[in-house]
């Protein structure tokens, strides 16, 4: 989705959602569409593509259904060079907390976020988080800030 105001990009926002069984071979598709998406857009603003805008808003927001396939740790099969400390004995759910958090440190999205719920919640409304950096509420909280900022201008 993308947000403009007056022929200028304000925000682009990617919502996606996974449910099972297939959790591994999902999250390397997702991984690689929510990198090769932010190194696109952030092309195309370098480029000029958005006009004379100002930095825009980029948040990337993960859906996940909460069940053991999602929450068991994935079996790491790496039989050439070793498996990153912090992949070791994680779940997917906990692999896409990564990805999030890593999205944010090298500035491909302004925000990302990893929300769990299960598939009852269509009914209650249930979800978590898995940390506060890439919580809903902090997804939130940053784009109301950017909207607020750019309704100020």
């Amino acid at each position: 989705m993308l947000v403009m105001n007056d022929g200028r990009l304000i925000a682009a926002l990617e919502f996606k959602s996974q449910v099972g069984p297939s959790f591994g071979n999902n999250f390397n598709n997702r991984t690689e569409e929510a990198i090769g998406t932010a190194i696109d857009l952030w092309t195309a603003f370098r480029e000029g593509a958005f006009g004379d805008s100002q930095r825009p808003f980029v948040g990337w927001l993960m859906l996940v259904e909460e069940c053991n396939g999602s929450r068991n740790p994935v079996k790491d099969r790496s039989p050439h060079f070793p498996v990153f400390p912090e992949f070791k004995d994680a779940s997917c759910a906990d692999r896409y907390d990564i990805l999030c958090k890593k999205l944010m440190r090298e500035q491909l999205d302004t925000t990302a976020s990893v929300v769990l719920s299960p598939r009852t919640a269509e009914t209650t409304g249930e979800f978590g988080n898995l940390s506060e950096m890439t919580s809903l509420r902090s997804f939130l909280v940053s784009f109301a800030g950017h909207v607020a900022t750019e309704a100020a201008r």
